[in-house]
């Protein structure tokens, strides 16, 4: 084993920039007075930019770094960068709702850039370890998170809930790890595809390690049937906790199912793709079916966001480079339409109030006719209605099983599209056609309603110029 270089050490820039900058956030709010904690807020977006910029800044060519331990090529660039954007969207969104509440603390911002660290590494990772300690940081910065309000007993309650979980699906994922790593004498993702394709996929450990590998990736995904935690912990968390939970992470777990499945594992597409396809059947039933009896808002979006992994799935099941496209284009769409989906619960909640019921929107037409009409932009196209970039996503996941011959499984998708629409169009009803919620009122500052309408055009503006966005992903991941 090489020891470490100054090539390791500059592909891994963005990293210790996170690290750096959790760190100094972390030393610097100790001396902080709560009138000061703007000062923590403003480092946590000057650590992302400088993260953005290191990543922009990193050679083009694909290249490993820590024996192999770590790789940056065009898809972890992108992910890198997406992920950097969503996460300072976060911290903007959230700041109003964090400082009405009396949350506004440094622990916030430190916990979610550590989080970020994890996105991070999962996107670069070249081994199976190095994945998984991406998961682990990750995942324990989420734990806390979700008890971030102390004082609530729901967000506690939900944390305990996920902590058991999160632990019994990591040690699923471990133990499916430690199966091939006796099957195969190998943790690089590279020297696994290579075993595997000289002969190794035949052995029955495999198939076993395999099994249990695809049980922690579904319950990361939040894929049916290991969605349980996910209504739970996104009703119980703060909404600003919402906000990252519902984004984010879900770079990440892209980055996990084709850096193992897709790159490690794939020549025996065969063996995970009948699992992926079960999964995504049963995620797009069951989501779409469980979201049309909610009343929560909060509740309805994480049955959306359980449904929208199996679309996800689908694209990635197909197991082709046209597959692995789509479902990348799709989980970045989805990223942003989530992203405006709960902050506008922030925009409408004040102390007191959190505006997660679907009620609470009744009337918003009349009371602000501009934010309802971003609100429609945001719910039509997670629906899927064109022109907007939520139709194309689904066009494109869709298009891929049908390349592979899976009909079948397409009629499908489009079956459950068409009952997801029904739970969208209700809080478009509510909006335009019911008289205002008592106390309805936009509360939140500038900089969030600038964002926010941003954020809902891009869906449309994303939509109508969609092949940007095609074209990038493919330079990305050819």
């Amino acid at each position: 084993m090489n020891p470490i270089s100054a090539t390791d050490l500059a592909l891994a820039a963005p990293e210790m920039l996170l690290l750096g900058g959790a760190s100094l956030m972390l030393l610097v709010d100790l001396f902080l007075s709560d009138r000061q904690r703007q000062i923590t807020y403003f480092l946590g977006l000057a650590t992302l930019a400088l993260t953005a910029m290191s990543v922009a800044g990193l050679p083009g060519d694909a290249l490993t770094g820590f024996n192999g331990m770590f790789v940056v090529d065009g898809v972890a660039r992108l992910l890198k960068l997406v992920t950097a954007a969503t996460v300072a969207v976060v911290f903007v969104y959230s700041r109003d709702y964090l400082i009405q509440r009396g949350l506004f603390k440094g622990e916030y911002f430190v916990l979610v850039t550590f989080a970020t660290l994890g996105i991070f590494v999962m996107a670069s990772a070249g081994s199976l370890l190095t994945m998984y300690m991406g998961i682990e940081l990750l995942a324990l910065s989420q734990y806390a998170l979700v008890a971030f309000d102390r004082d609530s007993p729901v967000a506690a309650e939900s944390a305990m809930k996920y902590f058991v979980l999160g632990a019994i699906a990591s040690g699923t994922l471990l133990y499916g790890i430690s199966i091939i790593y006796g099957v195969t004498g190998t943790f690089d993702l590279g020297a696994l595809a290579t075993r595997l394709d000289a002969g190794a996929s035949t052995q029955i450990g495999l198939l076993f390690g395999l099994a249990f590998l695809m049980a922690g990736i579904a319950f990361k995904f939040g894929a049916v049937p290991f969605h349980m935690w996910i209504p739970d912990v996104y009703h119980g968390a703060p909404t600003s906790v919402t906000l990252f939970l519902g984004a984010a992470p879900k770079l990440a777990y892209f980055a996990l199912a084709l850096r193992v499945l897709a790159e490690g594992l794939g020549s025996i597409v065969d063996a995970w793709q009948g699992m992926l396809v079960v999964l995504a059947v049963l995620s797009m039933a069951i989501g779409n079916v469980v979201a049309v009896a909610q009343t929560n808002l909060k509740r309805m979006l994480a049955y959306s966001t359980i449904s929208n992994v199996g679309f996800i799935l689908l694209g990635i099941l197909a197991g082709t480079p046209g597959g692995y496209r789509a479902a990348l284009f799709y989980t970045i769409t989805y990223v942003l339409m989530a992203l405006g989906s709960f902050a506008m619960i922030v925009l409408l909640s004040r102390r007191g109030f959190e505006a997660d019921r679907i009620e609470d929107f009744r009337g918003l037409g009349q009371k602000s006719p501009w934010f309802a009409w971003m609100m429609l932009f945001l719910m039509v196209s997670t629906a899927g209605v064109p022109p907007f970039v939520g139709f194309f996503a689904k066009l494109y996941v869709i298009q891929a099983v049908l390349d592979v011959g899976l009909t079948w499984l397409a009629v499908v998708a489009v079956l459950f599209s068409v009952i997801g629409a029904f739970y969208y169009l209700r809080v478009v009803k509510v909006m335009f056609f019911e008289a205002p919620a008592e106390g309805i009122a936009v509360s939140g500052g500038p900089a969030l309603r600038f964002l926010l309408s941003l954020n809902a055009l891009a869906v449309l503006a994303l939509g109508i110029f969609n092949s940007s966005l095609v074209d990038t992903i493919a330079r990305a991941l050819p």
